[in-house]
């Protein structure tokens, strides 16, 4: 066994960083790493945490972390901010608003660059967080950056989404821009004591409840959207045994609103062992094993055909070549091997 997956196994604070650190730089023999310590993964509760810039995604996350050291279970956070597109830096700043748990042995933060990867995490996060969870996280929480028109990835990598939204961003219109209603189980609508929080929190649910009709007439169920404005309260609810998503108002900063928003989070987790949400884990799952095996192709390729790209580009840029006919031979040199 990798020496830095002993150590990790071990519950090594200072060596679990380290193969953090492997991991996310990608250092020889992260492989490896990882490989061993695979088995001694899947225990641990993975949540999501994305919404807009300004959501106040940091502050839901740190009053989270609190939830669920009361419980005395283990939480470990991957913070993870943008990269500069000029420098490749990063501020890696969200733990300042975490850092009342620093002095924690059972809180583990680590945050990472996105190193230019897009969908709202870093290449390495989700990684990290089966580092994190060898280690004995029972919670692993995933901040993602802020959310745009397509930073989803989270999905993939989390049993449950939580969308912090506020009021004055114009987050009812961004969830619909975004697909936030397809990929959100839980909305926290933070800075709830402002003007505006009740009406964006109706806007969310009436959304909700709205495509909740759209995929009941698609299998052929009707039900009225009225019935499901009030989606606090509602448990499972979808006739099919889909997850209805809830709203959950709250004031991180002052930690109200803390229960209510774990009790959502809770009701979902359970939902998990739902037969609909044992499929959707699966389908997760594979989606997973499509984006590694995307990525390791991306690699191959770039590394073998490196040459070749560049003599290629050369041709395209004299317009002796189209990029779409370059394409298909680099695909073919490829498959030559």
């Amino acid at each position: 066994m990798h020496p830095l997956a002993q150590a990790v196994l071990a519950g090594d604070v200072r060596k679990t960083a380290r193969a953090c650190r492997v991991c996310d730089d990608r250092l020889p023999g992260h492989l490896e790493l990882l490989r061993d310590l695979y088995p001694h993964t899947g225990r641990a509760y993975v949540l999501g945490v994305t919404g807009n810039p300004g959501a106040g995604k940091s502050t839901v996350t740190n009053q989270l972390i609190g939830a669920y050291r009361e419980r005395g279970q283990k939480v470990a956070v991957v913070a993870i901010d943008p990269s500069s597109p000029f420098s490749g830096g990063a501020i890696l700043g969200d733990r300042i608003r975490m850092q009342r748990h620093f002095e924690d042995p059972s809180v583990f933060i680590r945050s990472v660059a996105t190193r230019g990867a897009l969908g709202g995490l870093s290449r390495s996060s989700l990684d990290v967080a089966r580092v994190l969870a060898a280690w004995g996280a029972d919670v692993v929480i995933i901040e993602t950056v802020g959310v745009g028109q397509d930073e989803l990835e989270i999905v993939k990598a989390a049993h449950t989404v939580l969308v912090v939204a506020a009021p004055g961003l114009g987050d009812e219109i961004q969830a619909i821009k975004a697909g936030l209603l397809e990929c959100a189980d839980v909305f926290a609508v933070n800075k709830a004591d402002r003007d505006g929080a009740d009406a964006t929190a109706r806007d969310l649910e009436l959304m909700i409840a709205l495509s909740g009709e759209v995929k009941s007439a698609g299998a052929h169920s009707r039900r009225h959207a009225a019935g499901h404005l009030d989606l606090a309260k509602q448990t499972v609810a979808h006739a099919d045994g889909a997850w209805v998503p809830r709203v959950v108002k709250c004031v991180a900063s002052k930690g109200e609103g803390t229960a209510a928003l774990l009790a959502s989070l809770d009701a979902h987790r359970a939902w998990l062992a739902s037969p609909e949400g044992v499929t959707r884990a699966a389908a997760r799952q594979v989606e997973l094993l499509r984006a590694s095996l995307k990525d390791a192709i991306l690699d191959a390729a770039a590394l073998a055909l490196d040459a070749e790209i560049e003599r290629m580009s050369a041709r395209v840029a004299a317009r002796e070549l189209d990029p779409y006919s370059a394409v298909e031979e680099l695909v073919r040199a490829f498959r030559r091997g």
